[in-house]
Formats: C-alpha cells, structure tokens, sequence
C-alpha cells in the first residue's frame, strides 16, 4: 500500500505531460490528504489524495482511502459508484515508497522507473461539494496484487500480501483515461517490467505538516 509519493515538478508536468500549470502548487511530497496533481479525460486538476478526505469523514471515523484494490473495487461502497462510471484519472509522480523489510527493520525505499523519468500511475477520481458551495477533486490509487512480481514482492513486512500500485505505459495513457467500460479498465491493471523500474534507500521523511487544500481551478 503506497502512503507517500513525490509528484513531478512543474517542468517536469510541462515537459512529460504536456499540461501548463502554474508552479509551487503543490508540495515536493505528498501525504494522505494533501493535494497533488491528477490528469483525468477532462485535462489536469489538483485533488486530494484519499479518495474521502478527513474534512468529508464523520466526526469519530477514520478511514483510509489512499488505495483501491483492483480485486474490490467495484464492489466496496467507497469505490464502486465512480468504478462503474469509469472515472479513471492518472496520478503522474517521480518515485513513490515502500517499506523494505530484508534487512530485519522497515527501510524506506524509493521506487521509480530506472531511466529517471516521471511516469503515472493508475488512479480514479470523484467530487465533493464543499460547504462553501465550492467542488473539490479527491482521488485513490489502483492497487493489484504482487506477490511474484520481482521487486514490488519485497516490500511490506514478511507475512503481509505484497500490493503495488500500477504504472501505466506511457503511450497507453488516452486510452486508459477513455475507458467506458470497467473489463477494459482491467485489463490495464498489469504489473510492471521490473527491469524497467528501481529501487534504493531513501531517507526518513520529515513529519508531514498539516495538508493544505488548494484546488486547481
């Protein structure tokens, strides 16, 4: 289950996704509940990581929404109206990270793609109205199954299922994004080649500050 990624730059949006955006929108990492960049059919917006912010939560429950497992998505009462719909989105990032257990301690890793370049990832999107009558974007991220793919199977304590989140070809991103129909959807949640992607030590994170929620308009 990934909590954490890096978003690419403002350039690097420019340059690899071919959107202008403004810059310092968004914050070098991103948490639970910050916002971060996310391109959907309709072109790129800023939303919400977790799919139920806290601020939409009833008072007392906690609910994590960062990830979706593809196994359930369609059936689970937080995903299944905007599966149905098929609003797919990509979640563009330079790295994401993991928990590395093979050294006995969880060791934050960072995993990207070995030719240094941002890519995106499998995701869906949904609104929210917010009180000031304002509508706001969240999004969660696909999750499949990895218990034999090469690199994402060490991740997670031992004992854990291994998950990963899916890095969609570059060249099949319209196509995912015009996805009508939820069987052709599934058939883009597909592992990886491990050979294209790597995976080092990082360094421990800060402690996140508290979220900001700027929209993009």
């Amino acid at each position: 289950m990934c909590v954490n990624f890096t978003p690419p730059t403002a350039q690097q949006i420019r340059q690899y996704f071919g959107y202008e955006v403004g810059d310092d929108l968004w914050k070098p990492e991103c948490w639970q509940d910050y916002t971060a960049p996310i391109i959907t059919r309709d072109g790129l917006r800023l939303a919400t990581y977790g799919f139920v912010p806290k601020r939409h939560l009833p008072p007392g429950v906690r609910l994590t929404t960062m990830n979706a497992r593809a196994e359930t998505i369609g059936e689970k009462p937080t995903y299944k109206v905007a599966w149905r719909k098929c609003q797919l989105c990509l979640v563009p990032m330079q790295a994401f990270f993991e928990p590395c257990y093979e050294t006995g301690k969880a060791v934050r890793t960072r995993i990207g793609l070995a030719d240094g370049h941002p890519f995106a990832v499998a995701g869906m999107w949904r609104e929210w109205q917010e009180p000031e009558g304002a509508v706001s974007y969240a999004f969660t991220q696909i999750t499949i199954n990895a218990d034999v793919h090469p690199l994402m199977k060490r991740m997670h304590k031992p004992g854990d299922e291994k998950r990963s989140l899916v890095i969609v070809e570059a060249d099949q991103y319209q196509a995912w994004l015009a996805c009508h129909d939820t069987e052709v959807a599934r058939s883009f949640l597909n592992h990886y080649p491990a050979e294209l992607m790597t995976a080092a030590d990082a360094l421990l994170p800060r402690k996140p500050s508290s979220p900001d929620h700027q929209q993009l308009i």
